[in-house]
Parts: structure tokens; C-alpha cells; sequence
């Protein structure tokens, strides 16, 4: 049987960026050409919104870390997404956003600017995509495959990175411990912190590995 493929193009939701762990976990992998990351501007701000108040931290500190990230990846912005939110019915309005983020991403990189926006049904050829959220359960899975993306939650993206990337992916996984310590805090086992993060497929496998 076949590896599950990942896809070129990985647009992050709000809701796994503000995760430490995974955050930094996956633009680990993305650093190692696992994946491209991608976001846009209403996830930035969603981010920098939550993160000041989850981490009460000043909202100048958040913004100087989010720009950071801007500067690590400069391709992952993907600028004006409004046009790319035509067509959606099926999944959360409160979502749509997230899905323009892909479309605009999948269709830049094939080559088609958002005045050119494909319809449902015609995923631009040569460029693969995908959602990595929490939220599944906002986000109807027909509609995307309409748009030829694919959408995953941490867990299954993880486990599908360690099958399609095994060195890449257990030289960061190796790293999770580092990525999770607090300030002042020991180091917790890898199993813990994957528990905690729900990365339970993950944390069934990982060890198992040869």
C-alpha cells in the first residue's frame, strides 16, 4: 500500500499555531522541506490576539514574535484572500478565511492570481494543499476536495509526516521536549507532552518505529 501523501502547501489554523509544541514542531518540519507553511493576515491577527491573552504577554512583544515568524517564512502570507472566499457554503462562515488562505496558495502556486479564482470542482493542476486545524468539525470535507484540499487534524498530519519523511520527522519530534519546557521548568518525557497536545496516533507510533 501506498504512503499517504502530504501535500506541497500547508495552511495553519489559529488554533495549532497557539500551541508552543506544535507551532514549533511544525515549522521545524517545514525548515527541513517537509511542507511549505502558509497563513494569512486574519490568522496573524487572530494569533497575535490570543496569544497576548492565553500568554499575558504586552501585545508589542506578540507582534514582534509574529513578525519574526513573517521574516523566517516570507512566503507564507498570503496577502489579499477576500476573492478566494467566493463559492464557500458548506463549511462555519467564521472558517472561510482559512480555506481562502489554501485556495489563494494552491492557486498562486499554479499560477493564477485571485482575479482568476478556479471554480469548485477545478483544483488548479501541480500544486497540492491542505488545512491543518483542531476544528475539524468546521469544515465539510466535500466542499474542500471540491477545491483539491485536503484537511487534517495535528495528529493524522504528524503521522502521515513520520510514514513520508521518517528522518526529517523523528530528528523534530526528537526536539518536542525542548519546544514544551517552561521557563524554569524540567524537561517532561516525550509521551506526556504528546498526550497532552492529543498527538495520541502519534504517541502510539513514535516509539514503535524501527
Amino acid at each position: 500500500m501506498d504512503k499517504p501523501v502530504l501535500p506541497q502547501i500547508l495552511v495553519i489554523d489559529t488554533c495549532v499555531l497557539i500551541s508552543n509544541v506544535l507551532r514549533r514542531l511544525l515549522l521545524r518540519l517545514a525548515d527541513q522541506a517537509c511542507f511549505q507553511p502558509a497563513w494569512s493576515s486574519v490568522i496573524g491577527d487572530e494569533w497575535q490576539r490570543n496569544a497576548a491573552r492565553l500568554w499575558g504577554v504586552s501585545a508589542s512583544d506578540i507582534q514582534t514574535q509574529w513578525l519574526a515568524l513573517q521574516a523566517d517564512f516570507p512566503h507564507a502570507d498570503q496577502g489579499e484572500i477576500t476573492a478566494f472566499k467566493a463559492g464557500l457554503r458548506r463549511s462555519d462562515p467564521k472558517d472561510w478565511h482559512v480555506i481562502a488562505a489554501a485556495r489563494a496558495a494552491k492557486s498562486r502556486a499554479g499560477g493564477i492570481t485571485a482575479a482568476g479564482v478556479p471554480a469548485a470542482g477545478s483544483p488548479v493542476a501541480g500544486a497540492s494543499a491542505g488545512i491543518v486545524t483542531r476544528n475539524i468539525k468546521d469544515f465539510n470535507r466535500t466542499e474542500l476536495r471540491g477545491y483539491g484540499l485536503t484537511l487534517f487534524d495535528p495528529d493524522e498530519l504528524l503521522v502521515r509526516c513520520l510514514l513520508q519523511y521518517p528522518l526529517q520527522a523523528a530528528s523534530a519530534f526528537d526536539e518536542i521536549p525542548d519546544f514544551a519546557l517552561a521557563p524554569g521548568k524540567e524537561l517532561e518525557p516525550l509521551d506526556v507532552i504528546l498526550k497532552r497536545e492529543r498527538l495520541f496516533r502519534l504517541n502510539r507510533l513514535y516509539p514503535c518505529r524501527p
